[in-house]
């Protein structure tokens, strides 16, 4: 079970800090007016195209800093797995930057501004899409631990016997927050959650050049005694879910070693089969 708290989820962490210390400081100077993007003027009249890698860094408003840093400590269970969890995260969101930034306003300016003669034109600033893109990393590598059934109080079955309503899992309610993230600006706050959606699932499916293999550098942990200190978590948690299935490893006589839950979450978060 996930500990409360950050425990062992440095990533997520950072992240958290660093959504609520760029709003601060964003208000503080007076720059919030720098962040967003409105295709007309700021793409097509000023040619202020460095908005493109910019619009993503930091949130505008006090409701979208609340939904995404708790949408992001929510999340934190994809960091919480020592080396694993954290250099995969990290490499991911490096990884992913440039096409988190750059095709929800590209999306917007070359398709669904024109099809919506103009009124669609604006894109609020924030890491909508970096968040959502890490969503779709939970909803398809985290396992849900139960299900239940919604339905009204008088009990009713269908003929073949199965129970009316609605069918929900335990990660059900881990969705309510980014959905107010991503109905707060709308339309361009659901255009970025989508995109970011699509390039989470695209990413597991090894559909983003350059994305694949790349992964940051050990040294951006914290140095060779922050690795021996995860490889040592990883490898209690590969002994702990070896015991647990019954499986003994032994990779001193050669013979393969069972990956267990962390190479099992690896395996996951890549999409691999």
């Amino acid at each position: 079970m996930l500990a409360s708290g950050f425990t062992n989820a440095p990533v997520s962490q950072a992240l958290v800090v660093a959504t609520v210390a760029g709003a601060i400081l964003a208000s503080l100077t007076d720059t919030k007016y720098f962040l967003w993007i409105e295709v007309r003027p700021h793409l097509l009249d000023y040619l202020q195209y460095w908005r493109l890698l910019t619009w993503p860094l930091v949130f505008t408003n006090s409701t979208e800093v609340l939904f995404g840093t708790m949408t992001l400590y929510q999340l934190r269970v994809i960091s919480a797995f020592g080396e694993a969890g954290s250099l995969l995260v990290q490499s991911f969101i490096f990884s992913t930057y440039i096409y988190t930034a750059l095709i929800p306003p590209v999306l917007l300016a070359v398709i669904i501004r024109p099809l919506s003669f103009g009124r669609v034109n604006y894109l609020p600033a924030g890491p909508t899409a970096m968040i959502f893109a890490l969503l779709a990393q939970y909803h398809a590598s985290i396992p849900y631990s139960y299900k239940y059934r919604l339905s009204s109080s008088v009990a009713s079955t269908t003929p073949d016997g199965q129970a009316h309503g609605l069918l929900l899992t335990s990660k059900a309610t881990s969705y309510l927050l980014p959905l107010q993230l991503a109905l707060s600006q709308l339309p361009g706050s659901a255009i970025a959650a989508g995109v970011g959606w699509i390039l989470g699932f695209a990413y597991r499916r090894e559909l983003l050049p350059g994305t694949v293999k790349w992964r940051l550098p050990y040294w951006v942990l914290g140095g060779v005694e922050q690795k021996q200190r995860y490889d040592s978590l990883r490898r209690r948690m590969e002994g702990e879910a070896g015991r647990a299935s019954g499986v003994e490893t032994n990779a001193g006589q050669g013979g393969a070693r069972r990956r267990g839950g962390v190479g099992g979450f690896i395996d996951q978060f890549r999409g691999s089969d």
